[in-house]
């Protein structure tokens, strides 16, 4: 008589799985990693290309921009767009801007970092 247990319709026979063993010797990563998100926010002038700690909006609390050698990455928005890496510096407590024209004044800078 033909096994039922293992065939299914069409007399095509159905997959065997097991779990898989995992020797004992083997170590794991708990992820996700605790990440710390710092942001820094300011409004442009309208002329001005370098924007420091102490630019930022002060209603949010103390402003800071990290070192870059201590964050794991970084990206600048100004008036919601994202900035390309080419287009800004960034060194402790100040970011200067390498374009030719400037954020319009009242447009909103802000820089996230991401420290791992």
């Amino acid at each position: 008589m033909e096994n039922k247990k293992n065939t299914c319709i069409n007399n095509v026979t159905k997959p065997y799985l097991t779990i898989p063993i995992i020797p004992p010797d083997v170590t794991r990563y708990h992820l996700p990693k605790k990440v710390e998100v710092y942001e820094y926010y300011a409004i442009s002038n309208g002329y001005s290309r370098v924007f420091k700690e102490e630019d930022g909006i002060t209603g949010l609390g103390k402003q800071v921009i990290l070192d870059p050698c201590l964050v794991s990455y970084m990206n600048l928005f100004i008036n919601g767009v994202m900035q390309p890496k080419e287009s800004y510096d960034v060194q402790s407590g100040s970011i200067m801007l390498k374009t030719v024209d400037v954020p319009i004044k009242g447009s909103p800078v802000i820089l996230q970092m991401f420290k791992m």
